[in-house]
């Protein structure tokens, strides 16, 4: 077995984990949660800009032959989450109480399990480059899950889950990451080069998740100082991002 599918699977399993973080919700008061969230969201959508545009783009244009068509794979991944998002429903709910309805629950759980199959395959196509790679790709991955993963569990508790059902059924659709490395695994092994195209596909979701989703959410915040905080966490993100850049590179 090789070193990169090892890693790749120890990986998805820490994002697998994530899933079971609504367990917090089980715990800590709505109030606190809510105001725990935003900071979560403002960290991953810094997290995964800086992921997008310190890591996965630089290291494709240095390795690529063809600029534009690299960049047409990134618009692609854009264009595919978009897909996702309006399509299956994909919700990143991250304060849990949404205006959903009851069928919308078990909507959230198929996009939310073909969103963990495509970050497993990501997750083997970065570390099939390289731990340098795979490493910042799966923390932009992590900080994305947590307040997906809490959003997740709060629309499935509003859908009519238990909290129970909505923590198994929850973590059932992240072991779906599983099942996109192996995939992604099978391509490798017979020699098609699967970075070449998904790393920018992927760049290209990060982008829509954090422009699109994340960053509008942020715009929810009334309090100046909030918002201030908000702004803070996000460069603080994007900071670490490029300092795992310039330093482990």
């Amino acid at each position: 077995m090789s070193n990169n599918l090892i890693l790749s699977l120890l990986a998805v399993l820490v994002v697998s984990l994530a899933s079971l973080v609504g367990v917090i919700g089980l715990i800590f008061s709505k109030n606190i949660l809510d105001k725990a969230l935003i900071i979560l969201v403002s960290f991953a959508a810094g997290s995964l800009m800086g992921g997008a545009f310190f890591h996965i783009l630089p290291e494709q244009l240095e390795a690529s032959n063809d600029s534009l068509q690299l960049f047409v794979y990134v618009v692609a991944g854009f264009c595919l989450f978009f897909f996702l998002e309006r399509i299956l429903r994909w919700h990143h709910c991250h304060k849990g109480h949404c205006d959903t309805h009851a069928h919308l629950g078990w909507l959230n759980l198929v996009g939310d399990g073909v969103h963990n199959f495509i970050d497993g395959m990501v997750i083997f196509a970065a570390f099939s480059v390289g731990p340098l790679l795979g490493g910042p790709v799966l923390l932009s991955i992590i900080f994305h899950e947590i307040p997906q993963e809490l959003g997740d569990f709060g629309v499935l508790v509003y859908s009519g889950f238990s909290r129970f059902k909505a923590l198994v059924y929850n973590f059932i659709s992240a072991l779906l990451s599983f099942a996109g490395v192996i995939v992604a695994f099978i391509f490798y092994y017979y020699n098609l080069s699967i970075e070449d195209f998904l790393l920018p596909l992927a760049a290209g979701g990060f982008i829509y998740i954090a422009a699109s989703d994340l960053v509008p959410e942020l715009h929810q915040t009334k309090k100046i100082a909030n918002s201030l905080l908000n702004f803070v966490v996000f460069g603080a993100a994007l900071v670490l991002m490029w300092f795992l850049k310039i330093f482990f590179e």
